[in-house]
């Protein structure tokens, strides 16, 4: 299935749904760092949303030290940040709410 890259205008609206997250432009994707009690709630956390990932067949980038996630979207087929993202970031902050 062909993934698009979202234009300045929907990329700009969908951000306005996010405020938790930050458009990176020279990693066309979007940040967002996530801390926590201990490293077992970070390890939780990431295993949660490695299952909605692999069934989303949608994978972050990401980075954890001990209480900290910090987690990059971008789609790379679609060469920056597509709809896929922004299901992902809007899926992640329904479990971190």
């Amino acid at each position: 299935m062909q993934v698009s890259r979202l234009d300045d205008t929907a990329r700009d609206a969908a951000m306005q749904q996010l405020p938790q997250w930050t458009y990176d432009a020279d990693a066309k994707g979007i940040r967002r760092s996530v801390r926590f009690g201990d490293f077992a709630e970070a390890f939780g956390f990431m295993t949660r949303i490695a299952i909605l990932a692999e069934k989303a067949d949608h994978h972050p980038e990401w980075f954890n030290v001990y209480n900290r996630v910090d987690i990059l979207l971008t789609t790379h087929d679609a060469g920056g940040l597509s709809q896929r993202d922004i299901n992902l970031a809007t899926a992640i902050d329904a479990i971190t709410v």
